[in-house]
C-alpha cells in the first residue's frame, strides 16, 4: 500500500465485510513522542482469541472468495517498518479495534495520504454505516460524525447526495496540513 489512507480504507471495509453498523477513526499525531497513532474501532462481529492470534498471517482470512488476506499483515508490516507497533483486540459479537503507530519522521513511514476520498469512498460504498472520525495531524482537527450529519439532513438529502459529499471532502482539503 502507498500510503495510510489504503490501509484505512482496507481495515474498514473488513469491518463493514463483518456487519459493523459503526466505525470510529482517531489519527493522532504526537510530536512531543514523535509518533503518529491510528486507531479504528468497530461495532462488528469480532474475532475469537484464535482468530485474533492469527489474524495478521496472510495465508490466514474469513473470506470464502479467495483463501489470502493481506490487509491487516500489510498494515502491520508498514507500522513495524516505520518503527511502530501493531495490535488487535478483538471480541466475538463485540467488535474489533485495530491500533497502528509509527515513528512521525521515521524514513519508512508511509505518507498518510488522501483520506477525504478515503472517507467518502467508505460513505458511497457503506451509505448504512455510519462513521466517526478525528484527527489532529500537524495541527490541524478534523472531525465528523455521519450520525450527526443525518440528523442535519434529515430525510430530504442523503448523506451520498454529491453536495453533501463534497462537503465532506472539502472539509479535509480545508484543513489539509503537512501530513
Amino acid at each position: 500500500m502507498e500510503d495510510i489512507s489504503l490501509h484505512l480504507l482496507d481495515i474498514v471495509e473488513n469491518a463493514t465485510s463483518a456487519g459493523a453498523t459503526l466505525v470510529e477513526i482517531n489519527l493522532k499525531e504526537d510530536r512531543a513522542a514523535g509518533l503518529l497513532e491510528i486507531v479504528i474501532r468497530d461495532n462488528g462481529s469480532g474475532m475469537d482469541r484464535e482468530m485474533v492470534d492469527r489474524v495478521t498471517d496472510p495465508f490466514v482470512t474469513t473470506r470464502t472468495t479467495r483463501r489470502v488476506g493481506f490487509g491487516l499483515s500489510f498494515f502491520k508490516q508498514s507500522a513495524e517498518e516505520a518503527g511502530g507497533d501493531f495490535t488487535i483486540h478483538s471480541e466475538k459479537g463485540r467488535g474489533t479495534e485495530v491500533r497502528a503507530t509509527f515513528e512521525i519522521d521515521h524514513i519508512d513511514r508511509k505518507p498518510v495520504g488522501d483520506i477525504g476520498s478515503t472517507m467518502v469512498s467508505l460513505i458511497v460504498g457503506n451509505p448504512d454505516v455510519d462513521f466517526s472520525y478525528e484527527s489532529n495531524l500537524d495541527g490541524n482537527e478534523i472531525a465528523f460524525d455521519t450520525r450527526e450529519i443525518r440528523e442535519e439532513l434529515g430525510h430530504s438529502v442523503a448523506l451520498t447526495d454529491p453536495a453533501v459529499l463534497g462537503l465532506i471532502k472539502g472539509l479535509f482539503e480545508e484543513n489539509k496540513g503537512e501530513q
